[in-house]
């Protein structure tokens, strides 16, 4: 309990957990919209924060941080951004792709059964990266449909992908956007944005009940984990004993000798003989 007393301490806007807290914050988050897309928003209203939508249960379920609504019924989802992952299988980074399915479930979840597609609202998804994903150096990167035969044609489904750089050096951002990105990297107040920030967390970190949120979201994740991995070894276990007993049955051994070998049910050890 400790180490998570002292994790707890430490944890800055880089994490999940405060960042989703912080973006809780109406007037936080409305300002960071306004201030990102040079607009002005009347208000927004939270769907549900760190909401898992999962359509099938055969679907990958996926948890957003941050899911609000304008008052033009503008949907956005904000997500933070710490590591820029690889799959190991693949090789290949995961955050275009996994863009991708947050906008497609997003869209089933905004869309009723029955309902036509052109009542659809228009949706962001917004990734807070603390990396430059493109190594372009852009302040932010922003995405919609064209039409590779003519780049000036754009197709109209009002879906917009934005990878923000907190490390960026170059585009056209306000100063509190600026001020934001270097209190996320550095944790530097440079601005009246960055203090309500700053001050934000420091209120969090005192709060018992946010404190002891965090430790049983701590305790949940180690527990699943821990689950994860017994799974894994039981199931490397089993394999394990399947591949011992082919070898034996392709030496010739009787199914009940290799069956109280491998702790395998003489079922199962015919049934790999009859493969």
């Amino acid at each position: 309990m400790q180490d998570l007393a002292t994790k707890f301490a430490n944890l800055t806007i880089q994490s999940d957990f405060i960042f989703k807290k912080v973006m809780s914050r109406k007037r936080i988050c409305k300002h960071l919209l306004e201030e990102l897309l040079q607009i002005e928003i009347a208000d927004i209203n939270y769907l549900e924060a760190e909401k898992t939508l999962e359509p099938e249960y055969t679907s990958r379920g996926i948890r957003l941080d941050i899911i609000v609504a304008d008052d033009k019924n503008t949907h956005y989802n904000l997500e933070m951004q710490v590591k820029n992952n690889k799959n190991p299988e693949t090789d290949t980074y995961v955050l275009p792709k996994r863009s991708r399915y947050y906008q497609a479930l997003l869209d089933i979840d905004l869309l009723q059964k029955g309902q036509p597609y052109d009542l659809l609202p228009p949706t962001f998804i917004i990734f807070i990266c603390v990396f430059d994903f493109f190594e372009k150096g852009n302040y932010v990167y922003t995405f919609k449909k064209c039409c590779l035969e003519n780049r000036k044609l754009e197709l109209p489904d009002e879906a917009t992908t934005m990878i923000l750089n907190t490390k960026g050096t170059h585009g056209d951002i306000s100063k509190d956007i600026k001020s934001f990105y270097d209190y996320v990297n550095n944790h530097i107040v440079t601005t009246d944005f960055t203090k309500q920030i700053d001050d934000e967390i420091s209120y969090l970190k005192l709060d018992t009940k946010v404190r002891r949120e965090f430790m049983l979201m701590e305790a949940r994740l180690l527990d699943e984990r821990r689950e994860g991995k017994a799974e894994g070894i039981a199931e490397g276990e089993a394999n394990a004993n399947i591949a011992t007993a082919k070898r034996l049955l392709s030496m010739g051994l009787n199914v009940q000798d290799i069956a109280k070998a491998t702790s395998l049910s003489i079922d199962q050890v015919e049934a790999l003989k009859a493969e």
